[in-house]
């Protein structure tokens, strides 16, 4: 394996003293690259996925055209509850589609939990594949779905901006609905070590939706499955929780053995800092709705983004993920502009 020419990216998330800091992009590997839609032309979304040599690819076009400090794995959150046995739709412009939601003891006792890695060995197949063609330039990052997250789209069954039916879910069959996300978090954890083991340096677990839940049920349904995961991959490799929107955990979460923690854009730095009482790496949080400014005005506002949270223990992303209507040179504006940084100081 060769050793990392870019290590940027494992210095900061180590603490340690870097020049600027590393960046990335959540959903950078993807649907606003002209060459990701020349490829999703020919193959639908789980065939994409699917096949290593396509994930592959589809995983460096961002390296080669935006030069970012770290390659993310092309997958989906959705591969757990497919491995689990649920069948995940995915229909172009109309998101994840699960038609047969989880509603009872018996759905939760007919999930698998047994060799999921058998399952989704293509996905390690992918991050060793990708491993071998970065060739040390830069390190790769795998992720998975946080379970409160997962349980969302187990229990709906497609998007939702309230999440009512996951929610009320969770209030009204407690029971249930620890149980699975126990199950969630035991195959996460196996999934995630598997992925270190095929040639991630790091991982990230997103909790998209934990924004939904007030600060007390955040502490029932998403902080212990998240320490859990977190406390297990602790030794073998970085960990990087997004818990977008629940900016209340941030104290907790800090005191607990994470490598970072993710903001999305409705905090500000100095709180985060706060809450976090300076001792952890920060990662974040520019609007990805920001990207469709002037590249000028992009670059401005990334230096400012920069000077607030400072280049030591910070690493440069947007606060979600990159939206397809970015222009590639908008993307490359903000790679730029944090890369740029070191000769303004």
């Amino acid at each position: 394996m060769s050793e990392l020419k870019n290590d940027l990216l494992l210095k900061a998330l180590k603490g340690e003293n870097v020049v600027r800091p590393p960046v990335w992009m959540m959903r950078q590997a993807g649907r606003y690259l002209p060459e990701y839609i020349k490829l999703r032309e020919k193959y639908d979304f789980f065939t994409r996925i699917k096949t290593p040599e396509l994930a592959t690819e589809i995983t460096l076009q961002p390296i080669q055209r935006l030069g970012v400090d770290a390659a993310i794995i092309f997958s989906d959150i959705l591969v757990i509850p497919q491995a689990m046995g649920l069948q995940v739709l995915m229909e172009e412009g109309k998101g994840p589609l699960l038609p047969n939601v989880i509603q009872s003891q018996k759905n939760i006792d007919a999930l698998i939990t047994d060799n999921v890695e058998e399952k989704l060995n293509y996905v390690f197949k992918a991050l060793s594949l990708t491993k071998q063609e970065l060739n040390g330039s830069v390190p790769l990052i795998g992720f998975a779905g946080a379970p409160f997250t997962i349980l969302c789209y187990m229990i709906e069954g497609k998007g939702s901006k309230t999440w009512d039916k996951a929610k009320q879910f969770c209030f009204t069959e407690s029971n249930l609905a620890h149980q699975l996300l126990q199950k969630i978090t035991d195959v996460t954890i196996v999934y995630l070590k598997e992925q270190v083991s095929a040639g991630a340096d790091v991982v990230q677990v997103f909790d998209s939706w934990s924004g939904c839940l007030s600060p007390e049920d955040f502490k029932i349904f998403a902080q212990p499955y998240l320490i859990h995961i977190a406390n297990a991959l602790k030794n073998i490799a970085p960990v990087i929780l997004f818990p977008k929107g629940s900016w209340y955990a941030l104290k907790d979460l800090s005191e607990n053995r994470v490598c970072a923690l993710g903001l999305d854009w409705c905090i500000s730095s100095k709180s985060a800092r706060e809450l976090t009482g300076n001792k952890i790496t920060l990662q974040g949080n520019f609007d990805p709705a920001k990207l469709l400014l002037p590249v000028n005005e992009i670059k401005k506002a990334v230096k400012k983004m920069i000077d607030e949270f400072g280049v030591q223990n910070y690493i440069a992303n947007l606060g979600h993920g990159i939206t397809p209507d970015v222009p590639v040179e908008n993307a490359k504006a903000f790679v730029d502009a944090v890369k740029e940084y070191n000769c303004e100081l």
